[in-house]
């Protein structure tokens, strides 16, 4: 059920898959997850899913919570993750998916700002490397259980949202440090 909210923060998932459009901010929301204490994968291939998982759950105590970010740059993308998605379920894993997008028309306005070609533009436009790939995710994208569209975020609001999605109480509250010091004594 796309959306489906995480309710129960003491079941909270034991691995979340990020994926979704390139230019519709894997890389804030990964970041968000490390800023909540999650142990985070980059552009980890669909196959190595179950063997970091395995790895996290042999060093418990250390990497309670993992997170993958997985894209299209992976040539055989949906179906190696979808596999990897079943292989997950089977061993009780249960990935949440979180799936970002953006209209086309944010997503040629990001690329023409960083000056960087789509990963899929080949010899064709930046809207034919994203219409390429929006096909290539469609399959992905109906089994998310987190769809953001983040045409409309900015950089602040999406990490709100990955927070309010992936935070326990303890990573939402204000904190304050206060340190008092006279220069008399040198810096703190």
């Amino acid at each position: 059920v796309p959306n489906r909210p995480v309710t129960n923060r003491s079941a909270a998932p034991e691995i979340v898959i990020i994926t979704g459009m390139s230019g519709a901010g894997r890389s804030t929301a990964a970041k968000s997850l490390e800023d909540l204490d999650w142990f985070v994968a980059d552009n980890l291939p669909p196959a190595m899913l179950v063997t970091m998982l395995d790895l996290a759950r042999r060093a418990r105590a250390e990497v309670p919570r993992v997170a993958a970010v997985v894209d299209i740059r992976s040539r055989a993308f949906s179906t190696d993750l979808k596999s990897a998605i079943a292989e997950l379920d089977d061993i009780g894993a249960h990935p949440y998916v979180v799936f970002l997008e953006a209209s086309d028309e944010t997503l040629v306005r990001r690329f023409e700002n960083v000056r960087r070609p789509h990963p899929l533009q080949e010899n064709g436009t930046l809207i034919d490397g994203i219409r390429a790939e929006r096909d290539k995710l469609r399959g992905i994208r109906t089994e998310a259980d987190l769809i953001v569209d983040t045409s409309g975020l900015n950089i602040h609001e999406l990490r709100s949202r990955m927070r309010d999605a992936f935070g326990n109480e303890r990573d939402t509250t204000v904190r304050v440090t206060v340190v008092s010091f006279g220069f008399k004594y040198g810096l703190p």
